[in-house]
């Protein structure tokens, strides 16, 4: 199918900017970016994309890309008289690439549908690195006519792209994502600490663990590469984005008629490491809580 002639993308913050960096560089059509940021707006700037002076006026495009922190800012962003609801037109594209909940989705897919244009939500995973790389999972949901017209574009910045059902199944499917990996952070920082208290060297603890069933993606990319050197830096996917994430879980369970104890116990630890000051700081950062115990 052919792709849009235009693109408009809004948000470029640690994961937005890359993937749009990307998404202007390997597609060749025309986009315009919008970010109350000027900083983001100039680096994107150097690779032809055109700084809009508005989030409306970036929304004037074919298919328009949405990447914020959260439900709060997207319906803020999408609701009101100056909102993109009210200037969206027959014919366009909507498309969330972040994490929102499943509520807001479905209750915006309805608004955008009734000024007849499409909105799909495609929440990303894995890294900071695979965005600057392209290299994302992409969880969509949505219209099977609007996934097919929106794939390739989202191939320029994902190598993998599901389908997971009608519209709100990417965030279902993104929030389970999400709440999988805090749940086993919180195993590995666990064992992290059992190790170093135990007399084992951590380093040769993970790797061991790389080598058996224990071994995942969170161990190798999480573990290895923070928990295990300590290295938690800041506009990276903070503790305080996480437990945004965790508490969409939550509620979908709460909808749902679920008790989800491990996903609350994972809730308990993402707040405690807010109260101790970490709240900022990448959220593998939870495995401070275990060094700070005597």
């Amino acid at each position: 199918m052919r792709e849009a002639a235009s693109i408009g993308f809004i948000g470029l913050g640690v994961m937005g900017e890359p993937m749009c960096r990307n998404l202007a560089i390997k597609s060749g059509l025309s986009v315009a970016a919008f970010d109350i940021k000027s900083e983001p707006l100039a680096r994107i700037g150097a690779h032809g994309v055109r700084a809009a002076t508005s989030a409306a006026e970036a929304a004037r495009a074919d298919v328009v890309f949405v990447s914020l922190p959260g439900g709060p800012e997207l319906e803020a962003l999408c609701r009101g008289a100056s909102g993109l609801v009210s200037g969206a037109r027959a014919g366009q594209t909507y498309v969330d690439l972040g994490t929102s909940p499943v509520t807001l989705t479905r209750a915006l897919g309805g608004e955008f549908a009734a000024r007849g244009a499409d909105y799909a939500d495609a929440p990303v995973a894995r890294t900071r690195e695979a965005a600057e790389q392209g290299t994302l999972s992409i969880m969509v949901g949505g219209r099977a006519e609007t996934f097919a017209r929106i794939r390739p574009l989202l191939a320029h910045m994902a190598s993998d792209i599901t389908h997971c059902g009608g519209l709100g199944a990417g965030q279902v499917a993104k929030l389970v994502n999400n709440m999988v990996l805090f749940e086993t952070l919180g195993a590995l920082a666990e064992a992290l600490a059992l190790a170093r208290r135990s007399g084992v060297d951590a380093k040769l603890l993970f790797e061991t663990l790389s080598k058996g069933s224990a071994d995942s993606f969170a161990l190798r990319n999480h573990g290895m590469k923070s928990m295990l050197p300590g290295i938690f830096p800041e506009r990276a996917f903070s503790v305080e984005y996480a437990l945004k994430d965790l508490d969409y879980a939550l509620a979908l369970a709460k909808d749902a008629g679920l008790e989800l104890e491990g996903a609350e116990l994972a809730g308990r630890r993402l707040r405690a490491a807010i109260a101790a000051g970490d709240g900022k700081l990448y959220h593998p950062a939870i495995a401070r809580l275990f060094e700070a115990k005597p």
